[in-house]
């Protein structure tokens, strides 16, 4: 591909209503290099279509969730120059999602969750397409079904790389020289056509896999703030924005928590070094966090993150004093159900680790399938209320007094679990959920302020 082609992903708050998918238009057009925009669902569609694919509702309650959609779509498509010739097609998707909401295995059938999953940012993807031709913006409405190639693993399925690649270039990229092509984040469809999701906050993943197939220069992941800060500005007023980051503390703050990035992002653009981009689309002058290979300055404390809802699991067998292999059989269990752990600790006779469990997802219910299958080979504990906290930096196992300095700071609260030293770029511990704010307020004060 001869051109530059940068990605540019606007998240739910940036497409919420008519004027900031405006505020999105004059981002694209600042950029003439913006050739591809992935959009999310507006604020407030996917939890409203997680009702419908996850609560028992009455048909009248139904009914309800569905008006509740058509509102926030019509606030939007009222506002268009062309309404009548845009509005059957937005009709078509309505309905699509009445259909699948009415339908009487949406609540046991994976695959019609994830359609009825998808149509958010269906519908998102064609008014934001004539929003942006209405600015003058040569916009298509793409279907990123068409490219984005899946597993069959439905709420959380896995990318084909060499499937989308061929595809992007095949498909995508002949258009890039005429149109600006406005397609959907999140979604994907397996080999038989069958429509799949990413996992929540997919939609930087498929920004990044986008960029990734067209060799694009760059990726931008516009939300609603400006980058990525020091920690959650909605813990502490003190949290400020960081001006770069590496690749290796983006995908830590990811994974343990930071919601401005969605854990996989980093991975397709660490592979093709595409540098990311993160800032806010109702200001963009105010700049943003450039995530890149190497940074200028590695300091040992980066941020600070906490993610909810963790469980912690003991495993308890007196067979393993002294036995071979049943590490390997504990882990085994936990990897056929394709579960990731973050915290693990082993004593004589017992290992605790922790997992993942945010309500409605598929964790939690591999979770429960796991358990089942830990509790014929030993005695299994649960425990829940626990959310982790995560100082991310760099060179933390070398640098002397990083360690004293964390837990001087938070010498006062219970730490269940501590996780140090697996790699350069974090420490961890888990924490009672009524506790994790505070702590992360104690810390950011005593390691930035």
């Amino acid at each position: 591909m001869t051109q530059q082609v940068n990605v540019a992903k606007f998240g739910g708050t940036s497409v919420a209503n008519f004027a900031t998918i405006v505020n999105c238009a004059a981002v694209v057009k600042q950029n003439p290099a913006t050739r591809v925009v992935v959009v999310s669902a507006a604020a407030g569609i996917t939890n409203l279509l997680v009702k419908l694919a996850f609560t028992p509702l009455s048909q009248a309650d139904i009914a309800e969730v569905v008006e509740q959609i058509k509102t926030i779509e019509y606030n939007i498509l009222n506002h268009l120059d062309n309404v009548q010739s845009i509005e059957p097609k937005l009709i078509d998707l309505l309905n699509e999602v009445s259909e699948l909401a009415y339908h009487e295995e949406i609540l046991h059938r994976l695959d019609l969750k994830d359609q009825l999953l998808s149509m958010g940012e269906r519908m998102s993807s064609l008014l934001c397409s004539e929003v942006f031709k209405q600015q003058g913006i040569p916009a298509l409405n793409f279907d990123v079904r068409k490219v984005l190639i899946t597993d069959d693993t439905y709420g959380e399925a896995s990318p084909e790389l060499d499937e989308i690649n061929t595809r992007a270039k095949a498909i995508m990229a002949p258009d890039l020289a005429t149109s600006v092509l406005v397609t959907q984040g999140f979604v994907g469809a397996d080999s038989n056509g069958n429509t799949t999701t990413l996992g929540r906050g997919g939609s930087d993943f498929t920004a990044a896999l986008l960029a990734e197939a067209l060799n694009a220069k760059s990726c931008e992941i516009w939300t609603d703030v400006i980058g990525v800060y020091t920690t959650d500005p909605r813990i502490t007023q003190a949290a400020r924005p960081l001006p770069e980051l590496s690749f290796e503390e983006a995908a830590e703050m990811a994974t343990f928590g930071a919601k401005v990035l969605h854990p996989a992002t980093m991975e397709p653009a660490l592979r093709a070094d595409i540098p990311v981009f993160v800032g806010s689309s109702s200001e963009p002058e105010k700049g943003g966090t450039w995530i890149v290979r190497d940074c200028e300055v590695e300091p040992p404390y980066r941020a600070i993150t906490r993610r909810r809802e963790q469980v912690m699991v003991t495993v308890k067998t007196p067979k393993m004093l002294y036995a071979q292999g049943y590490l390997e059989k504990v882990f085994g269990i936990i990897a056929k159900h394709k579960l990731s752990v973050d915290l693990v600790t082993t004593s004589e006779i017992a290992i605790s680790f922790t997992l993942d469990n945010p309500p409605n997802s598929v964790a939690e219910r591999l979770n429960k399938q796991t358990i089942a299958e830990l509790e014929t080979m030993s005695e299994v504990t649960v425990e829940k209320g626990f959310d982790l906290v995560t100082v991310v930096g760099n060179h933390m196992q070398t640098t002397k007094g990083v360690s004293s300095r964390i837990f001087a700071a938070i010498s006062d609260y219970n730490l269940r679990m501590i996780c140090f030293g697996a790699n350069p770029h974090n420490m961890s511990f888990l924490v009672n959920e009524t506790d994790s704010a505070e702590i992360v307020t104690v810390l950011h004060q005593s390691l930035f302020e």
